[in-house]
């Protein structure tokens, strides 16, 4: 069917909305939507159709670009969230979200997540055999979430996502980088030096992402301005429809204003009413994810360390050889020196020069090769004390 902004609308399948589709290339422009209603749609619109749905400026929209380079980023607007975190790429209203490429292999679990974090709680429940509804098994964190707004429910879901993604990461890099550390101080070899370093470039590039998502989360909870611009139902709550032609124009384009706001995001707009500036659900929820990609963070601040002690080793071993073969060459240079002695001599009584003093004296030859030898060897004996004496070789 063809949507309200022009674009070719997909209904989707809630079981194999994404498996069954076929992958589009690079330039893909597909985007999944998921309403607070549980209903799912697979959206092929230009960007033109996003702003214009989700009422976002075309800046906001290029944060999400994929041949873009962009950091992680989460930005608050008037209806919208616009969430850059890695891989994940979405856009966050008080009553759908849509995410961008969701037949990435990173996407697909994130979806999933959606699916069951996002789903209303009618909806999560069982029949028995007698035609009775029984209450659905969720886990306890599925129950906390059912107190929060729709758009935090959905902000703490990609949160998890690229928080268990960042850690995953450093576990398999921890697992990588030690025994190829120990391998390392166990044989130097330009083989185990170039894994090294391949292994220390990953990690350097994981430490920067784990750092952005960490700065921004940070920026975020020291400043309540904008803390306060990611509650979009109270936002939306405290707009009049006859207020301005925006507000009504924006209700018009939401596929799901039929439905009514749930009684969680109805009980939370309650008390947001009485203080605008109270950001203290936001900052527990954001304050959580910080704690654990700071812990992540640290855990690559520990391996850095790790690398550079053991880097630090090698040079030590590296140094001591070079002192080793220092020491070598210091033996060789004093051998050399009494040899090229023991040499001279030799070279001056085998010149064929005739001389009368060598008459009668066939001795001569004997005491002369032993007291050059004697004398060479004294020489020898002296060199390497003065250097042992000077600290020039170990004891």
């Amino acid at each position: 069917m063809t949507g309200r902004e022009g674009g070719y609308v997909v209904p989707a399948d809630p079981l194999n909305a994404v498996g069954g589709l076929k992958k589009k290339g690079g330039g893909s422009r597909s985007w999944i939507l998921l309403d607070s209603s549980g209903q799912e749609i697979v959206l092929d619109v230009d960007k033109y159709a996003i702003m214009h749905r989700v009422q976002i400026h075309a800046r906001d929209l290029r944060i999400l670009d994929p041949l873009l380079s962009y950091p992680s980023t989460i930005l608050g607007r008037e209806r919208a969230i616009v969430l850059n975190l890695e891989h994940i790429k979405a856009i966050i209203t008080s009553e759908e979200v849509l995410l961008r490429d969701p037949l990435d292999d990173n996407v697909v679990p994130i979806v999933e997540d959606l699916r069951r974090r996002l789903k209303p709680l009618n909806d999560n429940r069982e029949v028995n055999g007698d035609g009775k509804e029984l209450p659905a098994q969720h886990d306890v964190e599925t129950g906390e979430e059912d107190d929060s707004p729709f758009e935090f429910r959905a902000l703490e879901v990609a949160l998890e996502a690229i928080c268990s993604f960042l850690s995953a990461r450093t576990i398999e890099l921890e697992s990588a980088v030690y025994p190829a550390l120990d391998m390392l101080t166990s044989k130097i070899s330009s083989r185990n030096l170039d894994r090294v370093r391949k292994l220390k470039s990953q990690m350097t590039r994981l430490t920067a992402r784990v750092q952005k998502v960490r700065d921004e989360l940070e920026q975020l909870l020291d400043d309540d301005d904008d803390m306060a611009d990611l509650y979009l139902s109270r936002k939306l709550a405290g707009a009049s429809p006859v207020s301005g032609s925006g507000v009504a124009s924006w209700f018009l384009a939401s596929p799901t204003i039929g439905s009514k706001i749930s009684k969680a995001s109805r009980a939370s707009i309650a008390t947001m009413r009485g203080d605008e500036n109270d950001v203290e659900e936001l900052e527990m929820l954001l304050e959580a994810y910080f704690m654990q990609i700071d812990g992540t963070l640290n855990k690559l601040t520990t391996l850095r360390e790790y690398i550079d002690n053991t880097e630090d080793y090698i040079n030590i071993q590296l140094d001591n050889h070079r002192n080793q073969l220092i020491q070598l060459e210091l033996f060789l240079s004093a051998g050399t020196v009494c040899l090229s002695i023991y040499s001279l001599v030799a070279g001056i009584f085998g010149m064929n020069i005739p001389y009368t003093w060598n008459d009668h004296h066939g001795y001569m030859f004997k005491w002369v090769v032993i007291c050059t030898g004697i004398f060479c060897a004294v020489l020898f004996v002296l060199i390497m004390s003065y250097a042992r004496y000077k600290g020039l070789v170990g004891s």
